[in-house]
């Protein structure tokens, strides 16, 4: 039976993919960080599943190097993909050593585990948009230059080069996936987008008066999660490695996004800084207002990230589908019914 390892199989993206794998009947293992209180809801589904064996959860840590060689040592999997480690842009600017570490140096220290087993491995690291910054082009493909502008950008680039260094050193099969934002109802609560589409759905159903949000203008390249995964599957089964970028091409604001969330609920949506005599004709028609808070701008704003994966189109044979508003639509629509089930 074919087995792969996801690191950060409770994440968002681990919760595809295991999906994926183990209807394919794959065996599927876990790294699973332990904690005072299980973190497990996107998974809960598939451990109560009819899939004996095939669904096994290790506990320990990207840092723990010790128990991730032995772990791999013991189970042998065929695949590994690497989509662990501290994920939230603004939080970087908090816990920038946290950041560093484990996006970074636990790269480093998965590449020389792999580097020294007696079979080859296929692995997936999942890089990001973030790496380019203030990039000097646009659209972003995989020859642009690294330009990070905050804590989570420079970890991200740092790992994405050391996968580079030891595919061409060593001959590791070793992927970066660039993927640019791809969100889904499963993406965590303190990302704008998933903030934009369950506050809405709060407040259709009545548990929330408002949302506050930083820079509305801020723009990016937004596609459908379960989409991104379905390209990890297909680099790995490339014949051979390299890096892709994985986007939609196309750019989408903070406040488009949350026009589109709101308007899939039938929601009227009015923004601060309309102008206060329009502001207080939309409040009097029973538009929700979209505040914005200066606690939510971060230090230093990307600029406008597009994505260009014309090259996954052309080597992998894959397109996102899924965009912008779309995505926001769909959240929107699965948040509220889940409030309402």
């Amino acid at each position: 039976m074919k087995s792969a390892l996801i690191l950060g199989i409770t994440g968002q993206d681990g919760s595809y993919l295991a999906e994926q794998l183990l209807a394919e009947g794959w065996a599927v293992h876990g790294l699973v960080r332990r904690a005072s209180m299980f973190n497990r809801s996107r998974i809960e589904h598939l451990r109560a599943a009819p899939a004996p064996g095939r669904l096994t959860l290790h506990y320990g840590d990207l840092t723990d190097v010790t128990s991730l060689r032995r772990i791999l040592e013991k189970e042998k999997p065929q695949e590994i993909y690497h989509l662990a480690g501290q994920s939230h842009v603004g939080l970087s600017f908090e816990i920038p050593e946290v950041t560093c570490e484990e996006n970074g140096t636990a790269t480093l220290s998965l590449l020389e585990i792999l580097r020294d087993l007696g079979y080859p491995v296929k692995l997936y690291h999942a890089a990001s948009s973030e790496i380019f910054g203030a990039p000097a082009i646009a659209p972003q493909n995989e020859a642009t230059a690294c330009n990070p502008v905050n804590p989570y950008g420079c970890a991200k680039a740092f790992a994405a080069q050391l996968c580079r260094v030891y595919r061409n050193a060593y001959g590791l099969f070793a992927c970066n996936g660039i993927a640019y934002n791809h969100e889904s109802p499963r993406r965590g609560e303190n990302f704008v987008t998933r903030k934009i589409t369950l506050g809405a759905a709060r407040i259709k159903a009545g548990q929330q008066a408002e949302i506050a949000l930083g820079n509305l203008d801020a723009r990016r390249d937004w596609g459908w999660a379960p989409e991104y995964v379905a390209a990890m599957r297909l680099m790995l089964a490339a014949p051979a490695a390299d890096d892709y970028v994985l986007a939609t091409g196309l750019a989408c604001s903070v406040r488009e996004f949350a026009a589109a969330a709101f308007a899939e609920l039938d929601l009227e949506l009015a923004f601060e800084g309309q102008g206060t005599a329009e502001l207080a004709r939309r409040k009097d028609t029973g538009a929700v207002v979209l505040r914005v808070d200066s606690k939510f701008h971060r230090p230093v704003e990307s600029t406008t990230l597009v994505g260009d994966s014309s090259r996954a189109k052309a080597k992998l044979g894959w397109a996102a589908r899924t965009v912008g508003g779309d995505v926001a639509r769909l959240m929107a629509r699965a948040d509220y019914a889940a409030l309402s089930s």
